[in-house]
């Protein structure tokens, strides 16, 4: 498969570090230097499904395609207001799709585990256009008075349209399962039997456990992935990291030994965006015409499972 459009859409509200110092026992002295973000785009009154809406006519309109030419719609989303239907139901409701459409909780990299999947599907004949829309709100998930974890996030959308071709050179999904790495727990509604304790608790995160399998696995997939289909780092164009913290991503580039230009970001006014990051990061590296055609992009990101995945893939 091969790529034929991309889009993006951010909230309006975008909170700085010292807007945070406000409520918070934290400083921008504090934050940038652990994680290198200034600000982050945060949903106040806009609706997470309407994001996704705009990212997705973005990549259908830089793609030159119609809902109608679209065959399935993949959704990577980990929590939105609505438990059922699946989000990529209410985006494809609002968009006027007829496809098929399912959604799947992989949280950071679930736009490289929504490629595998689309890949599958064209290998098969099953399809010739896929739409992958990565909608996530994770500043929902956090706990506003915990310095560790809120100062991290920001919210966002992201697509990207797929269709046939041979640019996909490769693609590699892990997982290292520890639940307790990263986790929120919520309580669902009560019955007359339910006797068990059940727990609620914001995110929750082990941020030494997280960077250390963030810089080791990424580091070690993007070797493997490249040994695999006989390229290597020199021929690689841009790394697409997932914008986890700029301290992640720096350990990552100074594994590999390359060059800071090939690493572009957008954490410093982002934050982590969970599966939204990887495809916001194209679709802007893509509208700013920093991709010329028979550029190598390399994919990887990881998170909550905790899982990794990794892609190589011709602009």
């Amino acid at each position: 498969m091969r790529i034929l459009g991309t889009g993006s859409a951010l909230p309006q509200k975008q909170v700085g570090n010292d807007d945070l110092s406000k409520f918070l026992d934290t400083s921008d002295e504090w934050i940038v230097p652990r994680t290198g973000i200034h600000s982050r785009h945060v949903i106040s009154n806009e609706y997470l499904e309407d994001l996704a809406v705009s990212a997705a006519r973005r990549a259908l309109d830089d793609a030159s395609l119609g809902v109608a030419d679209i065959d399935l719609l993949i959704c990577s989303n980990v929590v939105n207001e609505y438990v059922t239907p699946s989000l990529s139901c209410i985006i494809a409701a609002k968009m006027g799709l007829a496809c098929p459409c399912f959604d799947i909780n992989c949280a950071c990299p679930g736009f490289i585990y929504a490629m595998d999947m689309a890949d599958s599907y064209f290998c098969c004949g099953k399809v010739r256009h896929v739409l992958i829309v990565c909608a996530e709100e994770p500043t929902r998930m956090v706990d506003w008075s915990d310095r560790a974890t809120c100062v991290l996030f920001g919210d966002g959308a992201g697509a990207a349209v797929f269709g046939e071709g041979d640019n996909l050179k490769g693609i590699r999904l892990s997982a290292e399962p520890s639940p307790d790495k990263i986790c929120e727990m919520r309580r669902l509604l009560p019955t007359p039997y339910v006797d068990k304790e059940e727990t609620e608790m914001p995110m929750q995160m082990k941020g030494r456990d997280v960077f250390r399998f963030a810089v080791t696995t990424s580091a070690r997939d993007i070797n493997d992935i490249l040994s695999r289909t006989g390229l290597s780092l020199d021929d690689v164009d841009y790394f697409m990291i997932h914008q986890a913290n700029l301290r992640i991503i720096d350990g990552i580039r100074e594994r590999l030994g390359v060059a800071p230009e090939k690493f572009p970001t957008n954490i410093a006014d982002h934050g982590n965006s969970s599966s939204a990051s990887c495809p916001i990061l194209l679709d802007e590296c893509n509208r700013k015409g920093m991709f010329k055609k028979g550029d190598l992009l390399v994919f990887s990101a990881f998170g909550s499972g905790l899982l990794s995945a990794t892609a190589v893939i011709e602009w």
